[in-house]
């Protein structure tokens, strides 16, 4: 694995840590100032990094004395010079202070990343679930391989 391939990789860990720790500072740091994200919740898009942490907080507050743990699963890297992409499954575990599983859900993600300096950006976020044909409702559940 390159030494690039690992410090992507190392992006996706970092993400855990910030949702984990509900720490916003940490949580925008990942992503880039122009961020351009088009979340699978709320609004159709969010669009500079102001807008993506105030999304951040208003999550983490939202979660009281809760925390939430993601999972990556099969997670994919392509570098290309300075940009890389990323597509993965994460699911987010709500756990609550004693431990106990709250809920979860699975989530599709995509990540574009543009090297700036000597770290990875996230310039852009998408994320998705399938949704049924006929009646719309989300699928929030991966099937297991």
């Amino acid at each position: 694995m390159s030494t690039d391939t690992k410090s992507v990789l190392a992006l996706l860990q970092a993400y855990q840590a910030a949702v984990h720790a509900k720490d916003v500072d940490a949580f925008a740091a990942l992503y880039d100032a122009d961020v351009h994200v088009f979340d699978m919740w709320g609004a159709w898009s969010c669009e500079g990094i102001a807008a993506w942490r105030a999304m951040a907080a208003d999550w983490f507050g939202s979660l009281g004395t809760d925390s939430v743990v993601v999972g990556v699963d099969d997670a994919r890297v392509q570098i290309a010079q300075d940009l890389a992409s990323v597509q993965a499954y994460l699911t987010f575990t709500g756990v609550s202070e004693h431990g106990e599983t709250l809920r979860a859900m699975d989530n599709r993600l995509t990540w574009v990343l543009q090297r700036r300096e000597e770290t990875w950006k996230v310039v852009h976020q998408h994320t998705s679930a399938p949704a049924d044909f006929m009646t719309a409702k989300l699928t929030l559940r991966r099937e297991p391989r």
